[in-house]
């Protein structure tokens, strides 16, 4: 590892002094490229030069145990056990900093938030938990904007899909994709019976035209009236669009604008996440099953999490991470369930990483 850091420490210094360069201000793309990964550089390099300065000091100190003064030498053992415990705090930190970044992190994300067994209840939870994510992009000053939509009359969603854009979405969103699990008592209920319902939660990292391509020729697009809410617009404009990826079967649609061109690149938007998480579920298809296991891969059939009105209780099944702070987390208040996560992967990460080398 200190050979790696070393080479790291190196690069660092290199893009530094070319930032340096006048001449490479002239070329700015070439300049915020070598800016990016200087500045994902930093974190790895400040805490190793650190770790060096605590390893020095322990040198340090370790030359003073055996000090005719007894005073000096206790002393100096007294901060030896001190500095070696910042010095594992800082391997730890640097270890989890040298896993392989996802390269999706730093994307937007498509969330789609389906209603599933529990009818109108299910279509119900499906709107709770929409506003849980929105308010929890609010807090995090993330730009929210919904692509397709199909509400019920009661105030639910049989299914919505939204664009969430901001810094580090993904890094903090990718961990909720899978099967949300409520129980309460339905408003519907007369006999106060506790019912269980569930939806499927996919958060997709933002595709763009770089990392999939696709043929035109491949598309069938149909457009059509929209139904649902939407006044006098409702069936007099073909504006809603459906398209059809030929060669995977793949279909979407969109119909919540009322300009075609804007449905179209919406769905577009979609089509794109899609066809990128299909690429990379082949791709996982190709790793072991105990390997899939160990990192997380947020396969949507999983059942992750579970809401429990009458107890107040929110449940990560994946970690065994229990809150009573119900209401607080379906406010936006995620951090407490989403950091552990993170955790989580980051050691099973790390421990897999460890079996490889």
């Amino acid at each position: 590892m200190l050979k790696r850091l070393d080479e790291i420490e190196d690069k660092f210094l290199a893009l530094e002094k070319e930032l340096g360069d006048p001449e490479c201000l002239k070329d700015q793309k070439h300049y915020q490229a070598i800016a990016k990964e200087h500045a994902e550089l930093a974190p790895i390099v400040e805490t190793y030069r650190e770790l060096k300065k605590v390893q020095s000091e322990i040198e340090e100190n370790k030359a003073l145990l055996h000090d005719a003064d007894p005073e000096i030498s206790a002393l100096a053992k007294a901060e030896i056990q001190d500095l070696q415990k910042k010095e594992e705090e800082l391997t730890g930190k640097l270890k989890i900093l040298l896993i392989p970044k996802d390269p999706n992190d730093e994307k937007n994300v498509l969330l789609e938030i389906r209603a599933g067994t529990g009818g109108d209840e299910a279509a119900l939870f499906a709107a709770d938990l929409f506003r849980m994510y929105s308010r929890f992009a609010e807090r995090n000053r993330w730009k929210i904007e919904v692509l397709s939509s199909h509400p019920t009359g009661i105030g639910g969603f049989k299914e919505i899909i939204a664009l969430i854009s901001g810094k580090g979405v993904y890094s903090r969103l990718k961990y909720e994709s899978g099967t949300h699990r409520v129980q309460r008592v339905p408003e519907t209920e007369t006999q106060g019976r506790i019912h269980t319902s569930a939806c499927t939660v996919a958060v997709l990292p933002e595709a763009d035209e770089v990392d999939v391509e696709i043929d035109p020729s491949e598309l069938r697009i149909d457009v059509y009236r929209a139904s649902g809410a939407g006044g006098q617009h409702v069936n007099k404009t073909e504006s809603a669009v459906r398209i059809t990826h030929l060669p995977t079967g793949l279909v979407v649609q969109c119909q919540d604008e009322r300009s075609q061109h804007k449905n179209k690149a919406k769905a577009m938007k979609v089509l794109y996440a899609r066809l990128l998480e299909l690429r990379q579920r082949e791709q996982q298809a190709k790793i072991s099953e105990q390997r899939r296991s160990q990192v997380g891969t947020g396969d949507r059939s999983q059942r992750i999490r579970t809401y429990n009105f009458p107890q107040g209780r929110v449940t990560d099944h994946r970690i065994g991470l229990t809150l009573y702070q119900l209401d607080q987390v379906l406010d936006g208040e995620l951090d407490p369930v989403i950091e552990p996560l993170i955790t989580h992967f980051q050691a099973e990460a790390l421990k897999e990483g460890s079996e490889d080398s």
